[in-house]
């Protein structure tokens, strides 16, 4: 296997790879946002289990959503999308000001009968964020103390003890999920409840899910049942329903975190093509090395001159 091919790309055994041997199979989330409920049960349980300190429960003026993103004190965010009428044909968006006419609360799916073309009515989205815990991680690739780990499971963790709060990995991190908290400086992001995994417990946030939005299992079966998912709404005319992180190829390998979206990826605050920033390492040192060369041989040449 080639550099290129270990700092990006698929990478079927990301624990045998970080040296554990012997070890259970690579676990993960599939987060079916089609039948998310919105009721944060994900949120609190995480909060509850890991310690996880109240992030202030800002009003943001965002529907529902008042945690706003994933941070160090938010290892679970619930996004509540608010998708009005589109402009034009039956059922148009009122005038700008005018109330929205949300109408009565109904038990389908998000999204039913609301395809892409044909949607006339207000909608929400809802989605359980978390992080991804990436084949290629690059929080993990550029913290410079070993205070991210790749676990037997294949998540990826942060041992405070070590962490000194450089922020690299912040900055490594394409989908903005790890952060340092302001009181200590030291990063924060979600562990896939490691500790439980040790007992045999899947983690909190899942365990929580009434409605198995969330499901925690082995990452081969949940890629499986996953796709029986996108077959079924499709069937039942949400053409828009996708997958999003299940891909190996993709920038970060495939994520140990999926999800099941109704509508583009950038629509949920998810970046739509993410790539591990150390995937251009080898081409950064080949230009590094030519532009080297390049300044060597004209150095080379503006002191030989003098000499003659």
């Amino acid at each position: 296997m080639s550099v290129e091919d270990r700092l990006s790309g698929p990478l079927p055994d990301v624990a045998g790879e970080a040296g554990h041997t012997g070890h259970p199979p690579r676990v993960g989330f599939f987060t079916d946002t089609s039948v998310c409920i919105g009721c944060k049960a994900c949120e609190v349980a995480c909060k509850e289990w890991n310690a996880v300190p109240e992030d202030g429960l800002d009003l943001l003026g965002m529907s529902f959503d008042n945690t706003g993103a994933l941070g160090a004190n938010t290892w679970r965010h619930v996004a509540f999308v608010e998708q009005p009428r589109p402009p034009g044909g039956p059922g148009t968006a009122p005038p700008p000001g005018a109330p929205e006419d949300l109408g009565m609360p109904s038990f389908d799916l998000p999204g039913a009968k609301t395809g892409a073309d044909g949607r006339t009515d207000f909608r929400w989205l809802m989605a359980s964020d978390v992080c991804k815990h990436c084949t290629h991680a690059g929080c993990l690739d550029v913290c410079p103390t070993g205070a991210l780990f790749r676990t037997e499971f294949g998540s990826v963790v942060v041992q405070q003890d070590i962490c000194n709060g450089c922020g690299y990995c912040v900055s490594g991190c394409p989908y903005g999920v790890i952060d340092r908290r302001p009181d200590d400086g030291r990063a924060q992001k979600c562990t896939l409840c490691y500790d439980r995994l040790h007992d045999g417990l899947e983690p909190a946030c899942a365990k929580a899910c009434p409605t198995d939005s969330i499901q925690f299992g082995e990452l081969d079966e949940l890629r499986e049942r996953a796709a029986h998912r996108v077959e079924q709404l499709h069937e039942r005319g949400l053409a828009e329903a996708r997958l999003y992180g299940h891909d190996p190829a993709d920038g970060v390998g495939g994520t140990g975190a999926f999800f099941l979206l109704l509508d583009e990826p950038e629509v949920y605050g998810l970046p739509p093509d993410p790539v591990v920033p150390t995937r251009e390492l080898p081409a950064m040192w080949k230009y590094a090395g030519m532009a080297a060369s390049a300044l060597l041989a004209a150095a080379v040449a503006a002191f030989g001159g003098r000499r003659r």
